[in-house]
């Protein structure tokens, strides 16, 4: 939030429905399998009638969706199990046509009962079936508002009993590799072809290994060894889901050779004897390796699949295509802590006449393999209407991947933070102010072609990267350049400018593209000393959709992990999903990208996910809401102690936004802490809320924004604010910043809370004591101490005064005289003062 909106409350979306002062009781007696399971919902009318509310025993608390049709409950039993009979107890907004169907895996569904025609009260329903999962979906609201359960029993037994160990061997005939061969003779192969006269053999030297690829991933319950007389003495049985990252099943130490079988319990697509110590003077030898399987019950993740249904696909020949986004503006447009999220699809095409309004929560794409491929002879548009005429909060949207001619000859894009522009070609200008030039704080531009002028007019700060413009013109604090041709030159002595030749490091956005009537995602190739845009050349690879779960609404966070164990991608499609587990990332190369800000909610104080120190993941497009239980770190990139060298093939952070409250209670220690090295951030926003629900100095705390641990890691386009300590806190050797913006918190209640070391207030953005080497261009901190404007900060940016840290083009502001700053960095740089919002500046330090 900015100069002209501080302090604005927003209304609540909608009163909650009157409570009865009495529940009708379930009809069941016994403890439902469902109680204090994990609860999922398409839609949550607020924080206070959550999913989980529906399955908690308690009458008296209830789950409400949005008022529409085609909602749905789901609940995850934990287990398959013989569901006998579902009790659903309705609120006053009830469903009057639904059905009750049932899951292994959460997303192929059979249905159990067909309701029509309910009055609503208890339905006590007789069913029989398996599964895990069990949902309601409705089909038809009795009432104008949604549906709402005061409780969703699901009644039932489960087996308990474990599945059996196969008697057939899994590996027999399949690909095998080793780390070595004693000969010709002696392949790995040999070991696995049924045959006990050959076998692989290794080099006479430790460690080696032996691999087979089981062609997919398998329940693993016992590994039968057949040495020859060059056997191995200590080894480890292991299993990965992708051949790269490994875990143990089985450590042997003093093995006698010989024939033997062990009992393992996990899974995983390939398995190796991984051989620390011999037993002879020889090598490793194996006349023959047997892998038997079982089954837990649950299928395999299936790969690609349907988008589902908030992914809006559309053509030029599409009906009444205007009033489609018209309708999903009018539901989004002030929607600003809604739960709907949409994707607007556009194929290859022309479209002529569209004005495509776009809101809170909603994208725009063209399925092309490059933006020209997709046309609007029309607007993609964003105004501030809602909100008379300030843009300021003109937050989370986005438009990527499509040629625009406007229709008046310049486009209007009047967006805050978290609205990225990437990959668009604008045949005309582009307009960064709302409608009568209100106030604006945004933004940021990638790999995008702008043939007519950029106009920032009201622009607060923004940064453009690797793209052309025909022209620029003005701005009003911190417009910052790298790689742009046709940026206007450094000025920042008397304007607003800093500009860089180039890009150090790259990559652009991973995107959804039809190849054909085939559905792909184009992963762009790292690019190093960047100017300019990276089509239509593109270089980078692309991955069918196969090679990705399809994430929907009510997926559950068990799935996503098995999905990514399989060695699957994930494409999240729009919505609101609710973790009771940390999504774990370990496998090198994944991508994780979001459709429409699909929205990550730890729940229970986990994190949200976690990435291995691993090459090359790409997080792309989606947003982490912090739950009401503190989370120790929502996101973390690398575990603790990383040292690898993934300059190769860096890690990548893009259009990943963080939000602490605003939405509803929100509570994380560190939200953004990245412990791998060479991690590229490319356009985040990190945000403690200063307004929305859930919001006070104790109420949303959250101490950090972002923390680097890692060396060499460069971020442009950093977006961090309001944290209750440092904003940024960078610990790593050689990080390299390309635009900051930051507001300290508002609501900082006096100098004393926010006093250590004996300074007031925390930097926005420090660097650590011990780091001797870091860069950083066009960094601006406003303050805008609402709680106490009589606190005077003693700086912006605090950094060791060493001949390897050069920062470039620093700035602070007052905002209206509400808190001043003593000093810009360290204690260099002219005071703050007044109510003018005028920035203290320092160009060079030291």
């Amino acid at each position: 939030m900015r100069v002209r909106s501080l302090g604005i409350a927003l209304a609540a979306t909608a009163a909650l429905i009157a409570l009865p002062t009495t529940h009708p009781p379930a009809a069941a007696a016994d403890t439902p399998l469902s109680q204090g399971k994990t609860a999922t919902a398409s839609s949550e009318e607020n924080y206070g009638t959550a999913a989980a509310q529906a399955v908690d025993g308690d009458s008296g608390t209830r789950w409400s969706s949005a008022a529409a049709d085609d909602q749905w409950f789901q609940v995850d039993l934990g287990a398959t199990a013989s569901v006998t009979q579902v009790v659903l107890n309705w609120e006053t907004a009830y469903g009057k046509d639904y059905k009750v169907q049932i899951s292994t895996d959460g997303t192929s569904w059979t249905d159990l009962k067909s309701v029509t025609g309910s009055d609503g009260g208890v339905d006590t329903l007789d069913v029989s079936g398996q599964g895990r999962y069990v949902r309601m979906l409705g089909v038809h609201r009795a009432t104008q508002w949604g549906y709402s359960l005061w409780e969703f029993q699901v009644f039932g037994s489960t087996s308990g009993t474990q599945p059996a160990c196969g008697t057939a061997n899994a590996a027999q005939g399949r690909p095998a590799t080793a780390s070595s061969t004693e000969n010709a003779g002696t392949p790995a192969s040999a070991a696995f072809d049924g045959d006990t006269g050959t076998r692989w053999s290794s080099q006479a030297s430790d460690p080696q290994w032996l691999q087979v690829d089981l062609g997919s991933v398998k329940d693993l319950c016992k590994v039968d060894l057949n040495w020859e007389t060059a056997y191995g003495k200590d080894f480890q049985i292991q299993a990965s889901a992708d051949g790269q990252s490994w875990s143990t099943l089985k450590s042997v130490t003093g093995a006698s050779g010989g024939t033997a079988s062990y009992d393992v319990s996990g899974s995983g697509r390939y398995l190796r004897i991984n051989g620390t110590a011999r037993g002879t003077g020889y090598g490793y030898s194996l006349w023959e390796v047997a892998v038997h399987t079982g089954s837990t019950g649950t299928p395999p993740v299936q790969g690609g699949g349907d988008l589902g249904p908030n992914v809006i696909v559309v053509d030029p020949s599409t009906p009444d295509l205007q009033k489609k986004f018209d309708d999903v503006f009018a539901q989004q447009e002030s929607s600003q802590f809604g739960t709907g999220r949409y994707q607007f699809l556009l194929k290859p095409g022309t479209y002529d006449g569209i004005n495509a309004q776009i809101g809170f929560y909603t994208s725009i794409s063209g399925l092309g393999l490059n933006p020209d491929d997709t046309r609007i002879n029309g607007d993609v548009t964003v105004d501030a209407g809602w909100f008379n005429g300030n843009a300021t909060q003109n937050f989370w949207r986005s438009a990527e991947n499509l040629a625009i001619k406007p229709s008046n000859g310049t486009d209007r894009w009047a967006v805050a933070q978290a609205a990225p522009f990437r990959r668009i070609h604008v045949q005309g200008g582009l307009n960064l102010a709302p409608n009568g030039y209100g106030w604006a704080s945004g933004g940021y531009i990638a790999d995008s072609k702008i043939d007519g002028t950029v106009g920032p007019y009201s622009q607060q700060q923004w940064y453009t990267r690797d793209s052309s413009v025909g022209g620029w013109t003005n701005g009003v604090w911190n417009m910052t350049f790298s790689g742009v041709q046709g940026a206007p030159a450094t000025n920042f002595d008397s304007g607003p400018y800093t500009t860089l030749d180039t890009t150090p490091v790259s990559r652009e956005k991973p995107f959804l593209y039809l190849d054909g009537s085939t559905y792909k995602v184009f992963v762009p190739a790292k690019r190093t000393n960047v100017r300019g845009v990276s089509w239509p050349a593109d270089a980078g690879t692309s991955l069918p959709l196969d090679q990705f779960y399809v994430v929907k609404p009510g997926a559950t966070a068990a799935t996503i992990n098995q999905a990514l164990a399989q060695g699957l991608n994930l494409l999240f499609t729009p919505g609101v999903y609710h973790l009771d587990q940390t999504i774990d990332i370990t496998r090198a190369n994944t991508v994780v990208l979001g459709l429409g800000l699909a929205t990550l909610v730890p729940d229970g104080g986990i994190d949200a996910m976690h990435v291995a120190d691993v090459d090359g993941v790409k997080l792309a497009g989606f947003l982490i809401d912090a739950g009401p239980v503190n989370s120790d770190t929502l996101l973390r990139i690398g575990t603790p102690g990383s040292t690898a060298d993934h300059s190769a093939n860096p890690t990548t952070m893009q259009d990943v936004f963080v939000r602490i409250g605003g939405a509803g209670p929100g509570l994380a220690t560190d939200s953004v802490v990245v412990n791998s090295n060479d991690v590229v951030i490319d356009h985040t926003w990190i945000w403690r809320a200063d307004h929305g629900s859930g919001v006070g100095w104790d109420s949303n705390r959250a101490d950090y924004g972002l923390r680097v641990n890692g060396d060499d890691v460069l971020a442009t386009g950093l977006f961090v604010e309001h944290f209750n300590k440092y904003d940024v806190y960078w610990n790593g050797e050689r990080g390299r910043t390309i635009f900051f913006q930051n507001e300290k918190a508002y609501d900082a209640p006096n100098a004393a809370a926010i006093t250590h070391d004996g300074i007031v207030g925390y930097a926005a953005y420090k660097v650590a004591d011990s780091v001797t080497t870091h860069e950083a261009w066009g960094l601006g901190s406003y303050c805008n101490y609402t709680a106490d404007p009589s606190i005077v900060q003693a700086h912006g940016f605090q950094v060791p005064t060493t001949a390897g840290i050069r920062m470039h083009d620093l700035l602070v502001v007052s905002l209206g005289g509400k808190g001043q700053y003593a000093h810009v960095v360290n204690t260099t740089g002219a005071p703050t003062s007044g109510t003018d919002t005028v920035p203290s500046k320092v160009t060079r330090f030291p």
